[in-house]
């Protein structure tokens, strides 16, 4: 297992956030917590939040369509699986390459042109997510003086618009002038960035605008609205079980809520599995929003994240083993993308490549 800067900067903010979430905290409180917990609410949080890949699998099947229709499902679920796997044991958030090599392998989808497929299936996320912490937040239950950081929750509201509102700007620039968006970032990018930094988000991008002739089609735009939307909502539905293990009253606004704070934090670089990232937002959002004690979050947080940790990563790790797909090849399988992409786009080649 290699340790590049990448992998350094999420084990060192896993740490930090440990820090925060344990710093004053009573360990025995929060163990006791998990041991007491009412274990067939857990089992049931966690048998919703694992069908929650099968839901991704089926959402992808719609991504693909325009470029490797017909792909089934069960091998769309084993690369998801490999990849959230992947995610769970690797440094440097490899997952998304690993899926898309993995589907690669097993079906006759390209590997840039799956990794494309992701890439437009995080944006979906992103505008599902953000869409459901804005219900969450107008919901009459939620509470009115709520703060974060000590300020109040209307001004993060206010940030979350302007998010998605640059997503949009962003989104039909590069429908409307992808290849000059490219050469733009290009351009700046190398300039200002490491050159292996600048290929990946050069690279991405390019995969990005492969994917998105889904979203010229209206149809499977909205099938694909619909499913990310339902993915969501459905993964909060773990989340509101988990409450219930863990003794915490709280209502289904609260699990939408603390889904969407997750999805964020999470999105932070970490160490291998959201070690940190999601248990230092899980406190965010029950402890300092919802007001509920740290002794119970915590509890929540490290008692449904190992639980949702376990099947997932067994399932990867046996349809790796099912398709004969080594550590090393999922280990470099985000170099394999990087290449795949730029077989693809021959005209973009990064300075000094291809010569």
């Amino acid at each position: 297992m290699k340790l590049d800067w990448k992998a350094a900067l999420g084990l060192g903010i896993s740490a930090l956030l440990l820090w925060w979430v344990f710093r004053g905290e009573d360990l025995g409180a929060i163990w006791a917590g998990i041991r007491d917990a009412r274990w067939g609410y857990l089992v049931a949080a966690v048998g919703v939040a694992t069908f929650g890949f099968a839901i991704r699998a089926a959402r992808w099947g719609i991504l693909l369509t325009p470029i490797a229709p017909g792909i089934g499902f069960r091998p769309r679920f084993a690369a998801t699986c490999i990849g959230f796997a992947a995610n769970n044991l690797l440094p440097a958030r490899i997952g998304e390459f690993a899926r898309a090599f993995a589907l690669s392998k097993v079906s006759q989808a390209s590997a840039s042109g799956a990794f494309g497929s992701l890439v437009v299936e995080r944006l979906l996320d992103a505008v599902a997510i953000l869409g459901l912490l804005v219900v969450a937040v107008l919901a009459p239950t939620f509470p009115s003086d709520a703060t974060i950081a000590g300020q109040p929750i209307g001004r993060a509201m206010q940030s979350v618009m302007v998010v998605l509102g640059v997503l949009l700007v962003i989104l039909i620039l590069m429908l409307l002038f992808p290849k000059r968006i490219v050469a733009i970032m290009e351009k700046v990018l190398y300039a200002v960035l490491p050159d292996s930094v600048a290929r990946l988000l050069v690279d991405t991008t390019r995969a990005f605008l492969d994917g998105l002739t889904v979203l010229q089609n209206p149809k499977l735009l909205f099938l694909s609205l619909v499913w990310s939307f339902g993915f969501w909502t459905w993964h909060s539905w773990s989340f509101w079980l988990a409450f219930r293990a863990f003794g915490i009253e709280a209502d289904f606004v609260a699990a939408l809520f603390l889904n969407a704070v997750i999805a964020i934090g999470v999105a932070v670089p970490s160490a291998p599995g959201f070690i940190g990232t999601f248990h230092a937002a899980a406190k965010v959002g029950l402890s300092e929003v919802y007001g509920i004690a740290d002794a119970p979050t915590l509890s929540f947080a490290f008692g449904y994240h190992l639980g949702g940790f376990i099947p997932v990563t067994v399932m990867g790790l046996y349809y790796a083993w099912r398709i004969g797909m080594s550590f090393g090849e999922v280990e470099r399988s985000e170099e394999t993308i990087e290449e795949a992409v730029e077989e693809a786009h021959p005209e973009g080649r990064s300075p000094g490549e291809g010569t």
